[in-house]
């Protein structure tokens, strides 16, 4: 049986195409928010950007976790598009902190977390997610996301808080980057989001620095207040994490979890592989 599962975040989402005892098929589109795209465009997406990289192989089943789609309105415009494309297949569409529980988790209780373009988590009972701290999006929330450090990045900038090294930097790495420009991208121009969150990669350049280090940590740290701590079963339970975030400052959200005497689990890039594992295991 061959298993298409989409993990979606705002930026971009991965395709695997998995059966067992083959090789997975991996393909990559942008990302699927069903709070900006329709159901056309959405379908455009896949018609356009995955199935040439599919090759006509065959789909028995498609699973499909993507932020936004906790939203049950959110979710069947998703799950029009997708069984639009793949007409008579059995369709599954669920939200990405699913995604990460199920990746992160298996089938055992723990706590997962997402670090990407925004951040969630939820305490997961090995079947289901039980508790959910609110997501409030980039604007209200998003703690410890690539938006808001991203964000802040900015906000050192505009504000001219970053000392004359890493303003230096910020201007020889982003040319002729300007108060304008960056006020209509993030006010005026389609995911502000995605545009908050490239600038974590100049954190990423330039750790050591402690304005920087301090921008991450204050960032994560806020990420571990407002959420991680909400949730009695973080000193009981494994805590683990997936996403870009994460992954790039996980020494940062080691020692985070060692402060605040949490029980470290895992740290993925993706969460891909451990779905394809669930996936294929049942």
């Amino acid at each position: 049986m061959a298993i298409l599962i989409a993990d979606s975040g705002a930026t971009k989402c991965e395709w695997s195409l998995a059966e067992t005892r083959k090789k997975s098929k991996t393909v990559f589109t942008q990302g699927i928010s069903p709070y900006f795209l329709n159901t056309p465009q959405i379908e455009a997406i896949i018609r356009n950007e995955l199935l040439p990289g599919l090759k006509n192989r065959a789909v028995d089943a498609v699973f499909y976790y993507g932020t936004g789609c906790a939203n049950p309105d959110n979710a069947k415009l998703v799950k029009k598009a997708i069984t639009n494309v793949f007409p008579g297949i059995e369709v599954q569409v669920t939200h990405d902190l699913f995604a990460a529980a199920r990746a992160l988790c298996g089938r055992e209780k723990g706590i997962a977390c997402i670090l990407g373009t925004g951040s969630n988590s939820c305490y997961y009972n090995g079947q289901k997610i039980v508790k959910n701290s609110p997501g409030l999006g980039y604007v209200l929330g998003d703690e410890g996301s690539g938006a808001y450090l991203g964000k802040k990045v900015l906000q050192y900038y505009l504000y001219n808080t970053f000392d004359e090294e890493l303003r230096f930097k910020f201007e020889a790495k982003y040319k002729g980057i300007n108060s304008v420009e960056i006020l209509e991208n993030i006010y005026k121009k389609p995911f502000p989001n995605r545009y908050l969150a490239t600038f974590t990669l100049f954190l990423a350049e330039n750790r050591g620095h402690y304005m920087v280090e301090n921008i991450v940590e204050d960032g994560l740290n806020d990420f571990f207040f407002n959420h991680l701590c909400k949730y009695g079963e973080s000193w009981k339970l494994p805590i683990h994490f997936t996403g870009g975030v994460s992954w790039a400052f996980r020494d940062t959200v080691t020692d985070l979890c060692h402060s605040y005497e949490f029980e470290l689990g895992q740290i993925l890039k993706n969460p891909m592989e451990g779905l394809i594992k669930y996936h294929l295991d049942q």
